[in-house]
């Protein structure tokens, strides 16, 4: 709104400088930019992401299935990370000696991280495993897919907004330097006695 305003002020004023103008006129320009190009780049970027998440779900939910894993014995716990900034939710589980048989009838026989508090020997727990029988993480599910999509608009556009701010005060600093240098190529035109012009000393 500044920048239509003073492009508007200054469009007739006596006192209106070349670069003024072109100052106004940049602000207009990044106005316009973020107002609408921003907008535009986030659903572009949120739509193209959303499609690639939901191929990428699509094809995990296809090719990763959850079966039903029976303890054989716990295994020894790695110590627990005590830095809460470091510590992951796998402390929170059960490391155990497992079998299971994978969708395409193979036997597997391995250690996984089982959500049992207490296990024993004979406990079954759900596990997620590939189309061999390894062992995988949750497939990504539609919603997730949906938030991450909508993060990755949001950031594609305040990365515009970011850019196109930057680009405009660059172009104004360049525009500022110009001007100084024409002043002192003026103050130096004038010389150290120009206050004294006209006086007769």
């Amino acid at each position: 709104m500044r920048a239509i305003v003073g492009l508007w002020r200054w469009r007739h004023n006596p006192l209106r400088r070349g670069t003024d103008l072109a100052e106004a006129w940049v602000a207009l320009a990044a106005l316009i930019l973020i107002v609408v190009a921003g907008p535009v780049v986030g659903i572009v970027a949120g739509s193209l992401s959303r499609d690639a998440l939901y191929r990428s779900v699509d094809e995990q939910r296809s090719h990763r299935h959850r079966i039903t894993a029976t303890v054989v014995k716990k295994v020894a716990q790695p110590p627990l990370d005590t830095d809460p900034e470091t510590a992951t939710a796998r402390d929170a589980h059960t490391r155990v000696m497992a079998t299971w048989t994978a969708p395409d009838g193979s036997a597997h026989r391995d250690r996984v991280v089982a959500a049992l508090e207490s296990p024993h020997r004979g406990d079954t727990f759900r596990l997620w495993t590939d189309d061999h029988g390894n062992a995988v993480g949750r497939p990504l599910d539609r919603a997730t897919a949906a938030t991450h999509a909508v993060l990755a608009g949001f950031g594609a556009s305040v990365a515009l907004t970011g850019l196109v701010e930057g680009g405009r005060r660059v172009i104004v600093w360049r525009m500022v330097r110009r001007r100084y240098a024409r002043w002192d190529r003026a103050w130096d035109i004038a010389g150290p006695d120009w206050g004294r012009t006209g006086t007769g000393s």
